[in-house]
């Protein structure tokens, strides 16, 4: 069964997301980009509450888009996720002559690390497998550029089940992510990965808008569900249905 992760970025959100159902939370600020990341004390504030009210609930945060050569800085933004207290920390790896040296230097660090290898213009099965060995607590995939196209538009399905395969082979949990929607459940049911991480789908107006429970009570149950899911998305008007329109 795939888990989903919602992706939220305020104390309300969160309480929002974890009530309505989403398995794994994950802290970010989507007005600062793909893995644009929260002031390290609102996350905080955000792991207190959720620890107060579902302390098994895992919690996962980004660190920032931070250009892949910045290596140091990455580090750093690691180590000060990590002592927030959420138990994953993700960092976004772009394919290109630094990401090697980055993942190298994440697998040295005393926080569980999940590298979101970014996926617009591909990705090299020689990285995911060089990933896979260094003993990072998952590997997802994701991209970067959220303008409509989705993660299966920039990797073919049997690619993506390969890369899959590949990451899980040395136990790391396996996730995508990726302007995902309803259209993309047939997809990511067929790949069954350990989560699938949800943003634009869950809010109504777009990625930087509010996120509704009821978008993520209804994808968790779709996902649950063995495909095809019967249930029917939430209206947010009688004129609407965005659970069903492409993603932003």
């Amino acid at each position: 069964m795939t888990s989903l992760l919602a992706s939220v970025c305020s104390v309300a959100e969160a309480h929002a997301a974890a009530a309505a159902g989403a398995d794994l939370i994950d802290l970010k600020d989507p007005r600062r980009g793909a893995l644009g990341a929260l002031p390290l004390h609102e996350i905080a504030a955000i792991v207190a509450h959720l620890r107060a009210h579902w302390p098994g609930k895992p919690i996962s945060a980004t660190i920032g888009d931070v250009p892949s050569q910045q290596v140091d800085i990455i580090a750093q933004r690691t180590l000060e996720t990590a002592g927030t207290g959420v138990d994953y920390v993700k960092v976004g790896i772009a394919p290109g002559p630094f990401a090697r040296d980055g993942l190298a230097r994440l697998a040295t660090l005393p926080a569980r690390v999940v590298p979101v290898l970014l996926c617009d213009d591909g990705v090299t099965v020689d990285l995911v497998r060089y990933a896979g060995t260094l003993g990072f607590a998952g590997v997802m995939f994701d991209t970067a550029r959220k303008q409509g196209r989705t993660l299966f538009d920039c990797v073919a399905l049997d690619t993506l089940a390969t890369l899959l395969e590949l990451a899980a082979a040395h136990g790391a949990l396996t996730g995508i992510a990726g302007a995902l929607g309803v259209a993309q459940l047939p997809a990511i049911q067929a790949l069954a990965p350990d989560f699938a991480g949800f943003r634009t789908a869950l809010c109504i107006g777009g990625r930087t808008a509010t996120l509704d429970p009821e978008r993520v009570r209804w994808l968790s149950a779709a996902l649950h569900e063995a495909p095809p899911s019967p249930i029917e998305p939430p209206l947010t008007s009688p004129r609407t249905s965005p659970l069903t329109s492409p993603p932003h």
